[in-house]
């Protein structure tokens, strides 16, 4: 099939477009709920991801490839097959577990040497080793083996990083040809998306940006924000860099982040998201609202007969389940009450999107926005 991302509209940097794909089309700005390993902490099924307006999911190649196997997916049918699960799926690669397991690795020109998170034992993944496992997991878009650098890292270790990530790149690029053109691959239409790495050093950034546009790729994400930068840096970092990655494909933003950090993105030109705090702050009784995020295991909603939120449309919304109640399942440990808070945040996250693509529609983003951010400042 032709896959292409189709630009509907601007609205300054803000961009509305829809994504084709071999397992439908992604409406964007679009945010991806993160089922690490093939599920969505806090008892949510593929049937609840459809219903609160999901439209893409994402796993994790470094965790299904440790637990479960990768191997073992693949000959039970692919990962959309394994969760039950007819919509696109993303897998990062896991080139984030390079940062977010420093104590346990070791990188060189070939690839990276983990220890395992579960039982310690040595686990080699490449550029090439990263592809071959989501091609056993035939995601519809794969991520590039890349190197995070911390945020805050020195001049010249972003450097090396940097020049390793795009020659990484390009070894990622010729092995998912080789596999999209095997017999036994699943999914012959797997994506791939570069990564923009540079840590908080706008000309390395946009260096790297001008070198990763030349392969043409099926889309570039920003990569390496929201690890221990401001918020302001990261958003000086989106100004600098998004204008030099191709404007005809998709810009995803990785690991961000609160609603606020989105509508300042989306407003710099950022087109996909992914975040683990919808459903992590719901497993701990924070919920987000329009009106700013609460925490239900405050005393004052001990007798309060509301919804989480008035008109939302969430299952525990839409159903009239009472912030009292819900406090009740969290202080007594039932799963049901985190299972409402994290379908209440991933319905919000998912809404927001809605919203967000509505007032691109319309040419009203920056109203939008403005109100939004200011609304979202509240809490309690």
């Amino acid at each position: 099939m032709s896959v292409r991302y189709e630009l509907l509209k601007q609205e300054g940097r803000a961009k509305r477009g829809v994504f084709h794909t071999v397992h439908g089309d992604i409406q964007t700005p679009v945010f991806m709920n993160v089922g690490t390993v093939a599920a969505i902490k806090g008892a949510v099924s593929t049937e609840d991801l459809k219903t609160i307006g999901t439209q893409v999911q994402l796993s994790n190649t470094y965790h299904l490839h440790v637990r479960t196997g990768d191997k073992l997916i693949h000959e039970l049918g692919g990962l959309h097959r394994f969760m039950n699960w007819d919509r696109p799926i993303l897998t990062d690669s896991g080139g984030f577990q390079v940062f977010s397991l420093a104590s346990l690795r070791s990188i060189k020109e070939e690839g990276v040497t983990f220890r395992s998170h579960i039982d310690g034992h040595k686990i080699f993944m490449g550029p090439e080793e990263s592809m071959q496992i989501q091609s056993h997991l035939a995601s519809t878009i794969a991520m590039a083996f890349d190197e995070c650098p911390p945020a805050l890292a020195e001049r010249d270790y972003v450097e090396d990083s940097v020049a390793r990530t795009t020659r990484w790149l390009y070894r990622c690029k010729d092995e998912m040809a080789r596999l999209n053109s095997l017999d036994e691959t699943i999914n012959k239409h797997q994506m791939l998306f570069g990564i923009n790495q540079g840590a908080i050093f706008p000309d390395i950034r946009i260096e790297h940006a001008k070198r990763i546009a030349e392969l043409d790729l099926d889309g570039y994400a920003v990569g390496g924000l929201a690890v221990g930068e401001t918020h302001e840096q990261m958003y000086w970092i989106l100004e600098e860099t998004v204008p030099y990655l191709p404007l005809e494909k998709p810009t995803y933003l990785m690991g961000v982040g609160t609603p606020a950090n989105i509508l300042e993105a989306v407003d710099r030109g950022i087109d996909f998201f992914d975040c683990v705090y919808p459903s992590r702050n719901g497993r701990h009784g924070h919920v987000y609202t329009n009106h700013g995020k609460k925490n239900l295991l405050n005393q004052k909603y001990e007798r309060d007969l509301r919804p989480i939120e008035e008109g939302c449309g969430c299952p525990a919304c839409k159903a009239g389940y009472t912030r009292a109640y819900i406090r009740h399942l969290l202080k007594a440990k039932e799963m049901l009450g985190l299972r409402f808070c994290v379908l209440h945040n991933l319905y919000f996250y998912n809404h927001l999107m809605e919203e967000i693509r509505d007032a691109l529609d319309a040419g009203t983003f920056a109203s939008y926005k403005e109100k939004k951010l200011k609304d979202l400042s509240q809490g309690s």
